[in-house]
């Protein structure tokens, strides 16, 4: 950006404009991957919606690649582009609960924490992620799953409207009533189609939940696997569980001799009533007698913020995904394989029930391609040492490749890597892709956002 046109863009907005002059700059620029290594030119941290709106107009006009940071926890790190600049919303990181209506906006910087205390207070909750730290924007617009998912559908099943920034610099709100071609695609097809300022959300009755952790030696794999892939379709839908394949942390309440072991586990969420946790789960001595199973009541956003500080910011990570609608025994032969060959004491494979509730909102009343899946599987190769980086790559291809050809063919956006293909979106929406390209074509016909998942407009 020349010095004119950056000092005319300067002076139009509230924020500050970080440019690699700045003394900031190489704290801006790092981002929850620290596997991504990308240098803008510069970066718009906006105040408000006015902030976004100039900032919109003045990179569109420049000329330059613009790309959109909410919580900057993109694993692929969408949120930056080289020799462009980033819109940066992270001073937009606000909530407001209405008790009464059950509903929350959100400034579109904020991450998962901020929704989950604001609306704890009130003993409310919607569906979101499991790492309190993730950013809402990427969350929703890519779908969103976590632990009150089989009990209240996906994130974007309880967004209820939205305040869009679009490509020409103009502002709407979105929802069933305005803008319902775009509030559908919205829902499920990434930053593709404008810079959301604020996100409402319908809320649910949670206050207090029953955690519970189960883990098995990672032998038993083929038992435990086995059993949850039955056991947890049939559950009642108060009953959420993950799959896990991972090695202990060296932290409480493991105990110290399982700490550092390769393990199969699951993990919790029980949103009946929490004192009956621990007999709900007793099914869990089924597969094999666990080596360790811990329940708990516990504050929902404690649950949320469990994984918080194994997992912080800064360390390596590569991961891909897929959908499963079914875990049949050959896949199962996989996934004993790389579990007791995790590159990386950090590194894990998770399968998220993605069934219940969001199965009962139908295919076209959304953008998200697979009402039919029933689990959601990401491989993540994580460790804080970047000389692993290229071990933790190619664990996680690897795994993907033997486990694809047993999956639905397409992925949840947010677990799609930095070096997939255009096909790989298209299996990503499904049938949903040629109407997502026409509604792209509307609402940005130049491709303005296009450092995300990308849908191509579709031709005039």
């Amino acid at each position: 950006m020349d010095s004119a046109a950056l000092d005319a863009m300067k002076n139009s907005l509230r924020g500050p404009v970080i440019t690699p002059r700045d003394a900031e700059y190489e704290r801006t620029r790092r981002v929850y991957n620290a596997m991504i290594d990308k240098r803008p030119a510069a970066f718009v941290r906006c105040a408000d919606a006015a902030d976004v709106m100039a900032a919109v107009d003045h990179i569109r006009d420049s000329g330059l690649p613009l790309a959109v940071r909410g919580g900057g926890h993109s694993g692929p790190g969408l949120c930056l582009v080289d020799d462009g600049v980033t819109v940066d919303l992270s001073p937009m990181r606000w909530v407001r609960v209405d008790p009464v209506a059950r509903t929350a906006q959100v400034g579109g910087g904020s991450q998962l924490r901020d929704l989950d205390h604001a609306a704890h207070g009130f003993g409310l909750a919607t569906p979101t992620g499991i790492v309190s730290m993730t950013g809402v924007g990427g969350l929703t617009l890519g779908g969103g799953h976590g632990y009150l998912t089989r009990k209240y559908g996906l994130t974007m099943d309880n967004l209820i409207a939205a305040d869009v920034v679009l490509a020409d610099g103009s502002f709407v709100t979105a929802d069933e009533s305005h803008h319902p071609d775009l509030f559908w695609a919205l829902r499920g097809g990434g930053g593709n189609f404008g810079v959301v300022t604020a996100f409402t959300y319908r809320l649910h009755p949670v206050d207090t939940v029953g955690a519970g952790i189960t883990v098995w030696p990672v032998d038993q794999t083929r038992e435990v696997l086995g059993w949850y892939r039955d056991f947890l379709p049939q559950a009642p839908e108060d009953v959420y569980g993950f799959f896990a394949l991972l090695a202990i942390p060296p932290a409480p309440p493991f105990p110290e001799d399982l700490q550092g072991h390769k393990m199969c586990a699951v993990v919790w969420c029980h949103t009946g009533d929490p004192e009956r946790t621990g007999d709900v789960l007793a099914v869990v001595d089924e597969p094999a007698r666990p080596a360790f199973h811990f329940t708990a009541p516990m504050p929902y956003p404690a649950l949320q913020s469990m994984f918080d500080e194994l997992i912080p910011s800064g360390y390596q990570w590569y991961w891909r995904g897929d959908f499963f609608d079914r875990i049949p025994d050959a896949a199962v032969d996989v996934h004993l394989k790389y579990g007791e060959n995790l590159p990386t004491p950090l590194s894990l494979m998770h399968l998220y029930p993605v069934d219940a509730a969001a199965h009962r909102v139908a295919p076209e009343d959304t953008a998200w391609g697979y009402r039919d899946a029933v689990w959601s599987g990401v491989f993540a190769g994580v460790d804080p040492d970047p000389a692993n980086a290229e071990v933790l790559r190619q664990w996680c291809v690897d795994y993907w490749e033997e486990t694809h050809p047993y999956s639905m063919g397409g992925s949840y956006v947010n677990f799609m890597g930095q070096d997939e293909r255009q096909d790989r979106v298209r299996a990503t929406y499904r049938d949903h892709y040629d109407r997502l390209a026409q509604v792209k074509r509307t609402y940005d016909p130049d491709n303005l956002f296009h450092a995300n998942q990308n849908i191509e407009p579709a031709p005039a």
